[in-house]
């Protein structure tokens, strides 16, 4: 099993900056794929964002983050994180740290296999 946990949400004013972090245990060399989710309150839960737990750092945004987003990972620490700036309050939601052992589907929730507990991001107008 692979656990997952976030930090580093809170609440911020519009055009503001949060770094997410996602730290990962247990049987890590499952991973192949992480990504960053998020639900904004009353939605679905929607991709963010997506990079390789190891080797090629591709990353992958959705539109409406692009520019504004950046996921990265720290190997020496299994960690990926999510620097967010110019934040919007259409970005509030709690935001989840998810983790899949191949690239398949990679932009749908529904198909990661490891979830952490998520962190509430509030940006406030």
């Amino acid at each position: 099993q692979v656990q997952l946990a976030e930090s580093g949400g809170g609440l911020v004013q519009a055009g503001g900056s949060l770094r997410l972090s996602c730290a990962a245990s247990g049987r890590t060399f499952n991973l192949y794929k992480m990504g960053w989710f998020r639900r904004p309150l009353g939605k679905e839960r929607e991709f963010v964002a997506t990079i390789n737990w190891s080797g090629d750092s591709t990353e992958e945004y959705a539109d409406s983050v692009k520019g504004r987003f950046t996921i990265s990972r720290d190997d020496a620490k299994n960690t990926v994180y999510l620097q967010m700036n110019s934040l919007k309050p259409e970005d509030t939601g709690v935001y989840f740290c998810a983790g899949k052992p191949d690239s398949s589907g990679r932009y749908s929730w529904g198909v990661y296999d490891y979830w952490g507990q998520g962190t509430q991001v509030t940006v406030s107008s």
